[in-house]
């Protein structure tokens, strides 16, 4: 596995990953944990989850994530589109949400997250802006 440095806004990560994009999805994951909640809202059709976390992306995050196996700002660097990432991640909870459904696991999506994320995602009903 090789070494990148992956940044997306005031986020930035150096870690070994098997491939640019899964260095850049790892980097979303980090940024997008905050928003678990909304895969546990039986209120929120995958299309709102989706719409929320684009809404959030549009507000508050660049339009790319930069990857370089240099260093922050390398010569090296790439770009990946924050779209294609976010739809990425949505998939990957989509589809842990169906695995807890199908294995028959009253689990919050945000069991990913750790304790500190289920707490709070299980104490107040939230909304997306």
């Amino acid at each position: 596995m090789a070494k990148y440095y992956v940044g997306c806004g005031q986020t930035e990560l150096v870690l070994e990953s098997e491939s640019i994009e899964s260095a850049a999805l790892a980097v979303m994951d980090r940024v997008l944990v905050p928003h678990l909640w909304i895969y546990d809202d039986p209120g929120l059709s995958d299309r709102d989850c989706l719409e929320h976390l684009m809404l959030e992306a549009l507000l508050h995050l660049p339009t790319e994530i930069l990857v370089s196996e240099i260093g922050f700002g390398g010569r090296d660097q790439i770009s990946i589109p924050l779209p294609d990432t976010i739809q990425q991640w949505h998939n990957f909870m989509v589809g842990m949400r169906e695995i807890f459904t199908e294995a028959g696991l009253e689990r919050s999506v945000a069991v990913l997250a750790g304790s500190e994320v289920i707490a709070e995602a299980t104490s107040v009903r939230r909304l997306p802006r």
